[in-house]
């Protein structure tokens, strides 16, 4: 029997039947743009052989004013259903099914031609939309049953039309987007005669034979968001209407309440499904942190949904599905929800990738062939780049030794992994322990690498990542001031006044270490509180009144950087506003524009400018150092003077904060070409 029955038995849709219950969700990857049809086929058909039952595509627009960026694909002429049939052509021949997101972006569009049903801006978008008369409704309700007409024409099995996160469609269903006094507005019939519309004609236009999903937002976490009593009369609405199968939106993306970053829990909307279940009688699919085949089986089992929807997850690794089937569940690479490769590109109009899968949309070129020559490969530290480059060579078929001075691999994701709202790291150590093994790799752990020790070896990579930087403040020698390695190793007794030195990623992280008690991460009860979030049946769009309602910090923290500008600023583009609203909700104090004059035993004294004007004193009986990071270079330098050619990647190369990013890409890149 399998391990997962719920999860891999197939779904009947009375036309057609999907081989299991698992949907990879859409993802705007920038594939389409690139005008490259033969890699976004080959991005799918890699989806359609790792086993996914049915994938849908990243949005695509029905119409230029609904593209969410100027020059977003779409299918407007013969010849993009010419290319978008290379895709479903190669995801068909792999033995999958593909559907076609129809995503009008409203307001969200990022252009000036923008509409809506109200002329109001969106707060993520720095356009206007014109509103939409008669005739112009009209025109986005043919052109999405066009685009639907298209996706058959050109293949697909189906379509999935976009009514959540707070696009277009769900841009009628609202007050706080809908103004309108006609029949298009004022009352909830009204409001969403729009989807109704367009699903009653998409259904007639397409035929009975066609899968058509709606993505229904469940819980809008906005002010003026739709009631649960509205919720499910759409449902019922797009079931009549001739929908196959209703999907789940959660939050529109413009909501002050994070959705799918890693700090939210697993699984932490799928009780929203679950109140919809029984409602209608066609299937329903959950989402939103659903990373693991054990998660998911048991959403399912608990009755929260008939099918899941994972999007990232399917970056992380295509081959999630037949790993689950054949038994082999932790050799799945975990999504780990960070938004580093994935939105956070997306979100800067790069393409996207995945950061422990630097191969993910680079399919073709990227690849991955077995070594003409094998060779004896030395990788000195077990670090994110020192574990992707030693996975990558051993799979090519190099005989691969690893070292490492510490007594386990990871390297800084031990440190990582430790953060409040970063649990996810465990998964990916976890992960990195079950690869090293099965891939034969001779590991050499509690071991200071020497020159003498790689003598032997064809290649050398080095690995050995990053050293703190010296901030160089008079006092900093004093024993109540702490490297954050100290910190989050758990090493040092800390204080309940403490100031932060950097305002990085690893400031903020230690800043979130410090004022945390209990993770709400791992208790979702606790993070509904924290982050404001309730019943939909109870509180209009999910929103409690009250608002957030935190524990009380477990410290008094206060987070400083030199830089004269907003602390927080470089992180994360599309998480950078959790981290920052998270500590705000602590309150801990962030200031900028600071020089660090010294240290004693009241704490730190700090001025401002080159005058170092306005002198204060931050008391503290705890003071953190996170002033960056420097190369950790020594062995390389050595064996480089002792004439060795070696390769120098992560850290190592570039101590840019801790991006494991870049060094796993890097690893995967030269292992590769060895």
């Amino acid at each position: 029997m399998s391990q997962y029955p719920h999860l891999l038995a197939p779904l009947d849709l009375g036309f057609t039947t999907l081989k299991n219950r698992v949907l990879m969700g859409s993802m705007h990857t920038g594939l389409e743009e690139t005008g490259d049809w033969n890699r976004v086929a080959e991005f799918y058909a890699t989806r359609a052989r790792g086993g996914v039952a049915l994938m849908v595509t990243g949005g695509m627009a029905p119409n230029p004013e609904g593209g969410v960026f100027p020059g977003a694909a779409g299918l407007y002429t013969d010849q993009d259903i010419a290319n978008h049939r290379i895709v479903t052509t190669r995801v068909h021949d792999a033995g999958g099914k593909i559907a076609m997101q129809i995503l009008h972006a409203g307001r969200y569009a990022y252009g000036p031609k923008c509409v809506a049903p109200s002329a109001i801006k969106s707060p993520i978008s720095p356009f206007a939309p014109q509103e939409l008369d008669e005739d112009g409704i009209e025109k986005q309700i043919s052109d999405i049953v066009t685009a639907a007409t298209r996706a058959r024409a050109a293949g697909y099995d189906g379509v999935e039309l976009m009514g959540s996160e707070g696009y277009f469609i769900n841009q009628f269903l609202v007050t706080h987007t809908n103004k309108r006094t006609d029949r298009w507005g004022g009352s909830y019939e009204n409001r969403m005669r729009l989807p109704v519309e367009i699903m009653r004609r998409l259904r007639a236009a397409v035929g009975p034979d066609f899968i058509v999903i709606y993505r229904l937002s469940m819980i809008d976490l906005i002010p003026n968001g739709s009631t649960w009593q509205e919720v499910v009369q759409l449902a019922r609405a797009m079931q009549d209407a001739g929908a196959s199968i209703i999907n789940t939106g959660i939050g529109w993306h413009e909501a002050r309440i994070p959705t799918i970053a890693t700090s939210v829990p697993r699984r932490a909307f799928a009780w929203v499904t679950r109140k919809l279940m029984g409602e209608v009688s066609i299937p329903i699919i959950t989402s939103n942190r659903i990373n693991t085949p054990d998660v998911a089986e048991q959403v399912l089992a608990e009755g929260c949904a008939d099918m899941v929807s994972m999007a990232r997850p399917f970056l992380a690794d295509p081959d999630f599905v037949a790993k689950a089937m054949a038994g082999k569940a932790a050799e799945i690479a975990p999504c780990i929800a960070c938004n580093q490769a994935c939105l956070d590109h997306t979100f800067s109009g790069k393409l996207s990738s995945c950061l422990v899968n630097p191969r993910a949309c680079h399919e073709t070129e990227l690849t991955v062939t077995p070594a003409a020559s094998p060779k004896t490969i030395a990788v000195v530290g077990a670090g994110p780049a020192g574990l992707a480059a030693a996975l990558t060579a051993a799979e090519r078929g190099h005989h691969v030794t690893l070292f490492d001075k510490a007594d386990r691999i990871g390297g800084q994701l031990n440190l990582a992994k430790q953060v409040p709202g970063k649990e996810e790291f465990w998964g990916l150590v976890d992960y990195y322990d079950t690869m090293v093994a099965r891939a034969g790799i001779t590991l050499k752990l509690g071991h200071t690498a020497t020159p003498d020790d790689l003598d032997s070896f064809d290649e050398i990579i080095i690995a050995t990542g990053v050293l703190p930087r010296d901030p160089a403040i008079p006092g900093q020698d004093a024993p109540h001031v702490l490297s954050y390695i100290e910190v989050l190793r758990g090493d040092a007794k800390i204080g309940e006044k403490v100031a932060i030195i950097g305002a990085g990623g690893i400031g903020f992280d230690v800043a979130d270490y410090l004022v945390t008690g209990k993770s709400p991460t791992e208790h979702l009860p606790d993070w509904l509180v924290e982050w404001g979030v309730g019943d939909p049946a109870e509180v209009r769009g999910g929103l409690r009144p009250e608002g957030p309602q935190p524990d009380a910090a477990a410290r008094q923290v206060t987070l400083l950087q030199r830089k004269a500008e907003k602390l927080g600023k470089r992180l994360g583009k599309t998480t950078g506003w959790i981290h920052r609203a998270g500590l705000q909700m602590k309150n801990v104090q962030m200031i900028g524009g600071v020089n660090y004059d010294r240290i004693d035993a009241d704490g730190l004294h700090i001025s401002q400018g080159a005058d170092h004007s306005d002198p204060k004193l931050i008391a503290a009986d705890t003071i953190v150092l996170c002033a960056g990071q420097l190369p950790e270079r020594s062995l390389a330098d050595q064996l480089i003077m002792a004439g060795r050619q070696v390769h120098v990647i992560g850290g190592a190369d570039v101590a840019a904060e801790l991006d494991a990013k870049r060094a796993i890409d890097q690893g995967t890149r030269l292992a590769a070409m060895l």
